[in-house]
């Protein structure tokens, strides 16, 4: 027969057994007892903890043990998230760089503090979310933006160059720039590349002239909004016409991050460097005369009476270039959308341009191009008008936001996600150039409408009525809230 009188606190107050004064199972019960003791101090203690949290939370948790210690079937427990929801408190841009805020403070929300130091006031105006972040930038992104008025002028008697390549913006390693202005009738001298070279005109109108491989010639007048491509190695050259009295400028892209201008083959270099018996000999003219006058170094760009409005090509027994090289993007109609417009030419339309494809991108005030990446290609961004900023995506919390104004340059590398939001009063335009024959995106927008919707409420918590507002086609520049259909 067994009896036992449990416990009163810490010690036990006797035992009888059918065979009293075993000293092992006596010893084997003060163990239990021990074990049990201790269980109850720490449930205790648990309990004690509870009582010092905020009622709520430990109102939450005991009800949640409740549960949990008499589950039923026909009340499963409630989803939660696995971490804290995404803040919704607003990041709009601070202040613009007309504002009349003239000595504007790094402060968002509650962070930040006032600059006791030397500060550049004008750079601070112009980039409001580096000065003051949004609260969504998070981590290290490179540096994204860089103005074309950073760059050093080659100044010429007849014109001027400015490039960005990755001497000054080391991020754009796939593609490089020059913008060029050229007085009516200046020439940029005959010359070729390694690499191919793309144009876009932005001012006046331009003559430009080129042979290929096969002695074919070519010769096009192009003007504001239209666009030339020469493959590489393909000798050209570029004049500004008369039809304006300020002549022409262009911007000028290669995909090459690290190409220089400055390294071009020009004609006149090459001539002043080959012995003048050796050029004669070439081209079987004996007059010693005949090239007495090559310049002694290179011209690059150099004044010129302006082109004839009619020139046509030289008489060419080869026929003339199979491929146009020229394109007249001006006069290509843009796909109207919600919040602006777009426009492109690829090697779809502009069937030699294999190595640069464009969109021209209009967004109305309060639009943004939407959220979006390119899966295999860089993009190299081009303010034409307006004001912008983007914010970049760069995968492992990176985020960083960027302001761009007119003349500014931008470069996202392949696959990070980012929008272009219009922040100023008037029409944004500009222009995504890409390292490609082909023009591609990929929407967030359309990815999730496409996508089972069980899928993307787990992922976002979003209800069906927002699921059913997806867009199956592609947005790709969206209007103001008010717009929304």
């Amino acid at each position: 027969m067994w009896r036992i009188h449990f416990f009163n606190g810490l010690r036990d107050e006797g035992m009888e057994f059918g065979y009293a004064g075993n000293p092992t199972l006596r010893a084997q019960l003060h163990v239990l007892n021990y074990r049990l003791c201790a269980t109850m101090m720490r449930s205790i203690h648990y309990l004690f903890f509870l009582t010092t949290l905020s009622p709520a939370y430990g109102a939450v948790l005991l009800s949640r043990g409740a549960r949990d210690a008499t589950p039923t079937l026909s009340s499963p427990a409630e989803p939660t998230p696995t971490v804290p929801y995404a803040s919704t408190t607003p990041n709009a841009v601070l202040w613009g760089p007309a504002s009349s805020n003239s000595v504007p403070k790094p402060f968002r929300g509650k962070t930040g503090a006032s600059v006791l130091g030397p500060d550049n006031t004008p750079i601070d105006l112009q980039n409001p979310d580096l000065f003051a972040p949004p609260s969504t930038d998070n981590g290290d992104v490179a540096n994204s933006k860089w103005p074309f008025s950073m760059s050093h002028m080659r100044l010429q008697t007849g014109g001027w160059a400015r490039q960005q390549n990755t001497e000054m913006f080391p991020v754009a390693t796939s593609m490089a720039a020059v913008d060029m202005r050229l007085e009516a009738g200046a020439i940029r001298e005959l010359h070729w590349h390694s690499t191919a070279e793309w144009a876009y005109v932005l001012k006046g109108t331009t003559q430009v002239t080129s042979v290929d491989q096969d002695g074919r010639n070519f010769i096009a007048t192009v003007r504001p909004g239209d666009l030339w491509y020469f493959p590489p190695g393909i000798p050209h050259s570029l004049q500004a016409t008369n039809e304006s009295v300020e002549g022409s400028e262009f911007l000028l892209v290669f995909p090459d991050g690290a190409f220089s201008d400055d390294g071009t083959f020009l004609l006149t270099d090459w001539l002043a460097h080959v012995p003048a018996e050796v050029i004669r000999k070439n081209f079987g003219i004996t007059n010693p005369d005949a090239f007495s006058r090559i310049p002694s170094k290179q011209l690059y760009i150099f004044p010129a009476a302006p082109p004839a409005d009619d020139a046509e090509d030289v008489s060419d027994p080869q026929g003339t270039v199979p491929q146009p090289f020229f394109f007249p993007f001006s006069q290509m109609a843009p796909t109207k959308l919600e919040g602006g417009s777009v426009k492109i030419a690829d090697s779809t339309v502009f069937d030699v341009a294999t190595k640069i494809a464009v969109a021209e991108v209009e967004v109305e005030v309060g639009g943004m191009r939407e959220m979006h990446w390119h899966p295999t290609q860089d993009e190299w961004t081009f303010v034409l008008e307006g004001e912008a900023r983007i914010t970049i995506f760069a995968a492992n919390s990176n985020a960083r936001t960027f302001n761009f104004q007119a003349g500014d340059i931008g470069f996202i590398p392949a696959s990070y996600g980012h929008y272009v939001e219009n922040t100023g009063n008037g029409t944004l335009k500009y222009l995504e150039v890409f390292n490609s024959d082909r023009f591609q995106d990929i929407s967030l927008n359309q990815w999730l409408a496409l996508t089972p919707p069980a899928l993307v409420k787990a992922h976002l918590g979003l209800d069906d009525e927002t699921i059913s507002l997806l867009k199956k086609v592609k947005p790709t520049v969206v209007g103001p809230p008010s717009s929304f259909k």
